[in-house]
């Protein structure tokens, strides 16, 4: 007795997508490669992709890619791996990314915000556009000199050398050292550090104008500046050399991320100062590490994974020919347990 043979398993093709959703090969194409906008509705658009789902098509990327001339590949630049922020911003760009059939290489510059090598032999074959989050223009010399499109993640807008960026994304900084600020003040602090990053990059700068404008508005105020590494030791250091420091004792500490607060926590316990009963401290980012600290910290939101969301937007954008969004990204002030009116004004 033989056995019937099994009918062979075929690979389902867009034409099989096509005739489950009742429509053109041509509109699969346009609704599977993201370009159906203003040429097919949504009813039809959400039909074809239902069909694609439940036939588990996928469609040849090789062969796609050899059609548009594109790798749909980009590449993310990060001054570095180790922080958070840095992290949240890469998963929201690849996830943007993964609903257009993109890859994101994210790539940590070898000297922080300093100069980013070229990471492949040609990154012109290799990728379709570069996204750079929080560096200098400049920095990115190499890859600018490739000719592809290059957005711009928290930088600055105005600076002559980005004059070839496809496109900036930025969060609305100055409106979140505004809001910590102004929180601090309305408290009745008078007497303020800034623990400031020693890293020379527009986003800290933008922080210091912001803070001196909200203190400028308030008289009886006095600012002291002290700048750290972005790491606790160093900000532990800063931070009870500010404390020490001949007259009288500052009664908050406005850092510059949350890592900074975390030192001048540190500093505060160490020299036998409460938070938030002796000295006040907030931070920016509010990383993981703002509701570890205990008490837990008063700080700026912002939205990393929108920024990375938004960033690979704005190059999908730029590859098609669209104008990208370029209104800033808002913040949130996050007000938690280290802040507290001065116990003596």
């Amino acid at each position: 007795m033989t056995t019937p043979a099994h009918p062979a398993r075929t690979t389902p093709t867009s034409r099989d997508v096509a005739r489950a959703a009742g429509v053109s090969q041509a509109t699969v194409s346009l609704v599977l490669g993201d370009k159906w906008h203003g040429r097919v509705s949504p009813r039809t658009a959400a039909a074809v992709r239902t069909a694609a789902a439940d036939l588990g098509y996928r469609p040849n990327q090789a062969a796609r890619s050899l059609r548009l001339g594109r790798t749909r590949t980009a590449l993310l630049v990060v001054p570095a791996l180790t922080n958070e922020f840095f992290a949240r911003v890469y998963a929201g760009a690849a996830a943007t990314a993964a609903e257009h059939g993109f890859g994101v290489v994210l790539y940590p510059s070898p000297d922080g915000i300093g100069p980013a090598r070229d990471p492949f032999a040609s990154a012109r074959t290799a990728l379709d556009g570069v996204i750079a989050s929080s560096m200098a223009t400049g920095a990115l010399g190499a890859l600018r000199g490739t000719g592809l499109p290059l957005v711009m993640l928290d930088s600055d807008p105005h600076d002559p050398a980005g004059g070839d960026a496809a496109a900036h994304v930025n969060l609305d900084i100055a409106d979140g050292m505004h809001r910590v600020t102004g929180h601090l003040l309305g408290l009745g602090h008078r007497r303020l550090v800034h623990l400031a990053s020693a890293v020379d990059s527009w986003t800290f700068d933008v922080r210091a104008r912001a803070l001196a404008e909200t203190l400028r508005a308030t008289p009886g105020t006095t600012l002291r500046t002290v700048r750290s590494a972005l790491d606790v030791h160093s900000a532990r250091e800063a931070a009870t050399r500010a404390l020490t420091a001949p007259g009288p004792r500052p009664t908050a500490l406005i850092c510059d991320d949350d890592i900074l607060a975390a030192g001048a926590c540190k500093a505060l316990h160490r020299l036998g100062l409460r938070v938030p009963d002796d000295v006040s401290v907030t931070g920016f980012d509010d990383l993981a590490l703002a509701t570890a600290l205990e008490p837990e910290l008063t700080t700026v939101r912002l939205p990393a994974e929108q920024v990375g969301n938004r960033g690979m937007a704005a190059l999908l954008a730029v590859l098609e020919g669209r104008t990208p969004d370029s209104t800033d990204l808002p913040v949130t002030l996050v007000v938690r347990d280290t802040t507290a009116a001065p116990a003596h004004p």
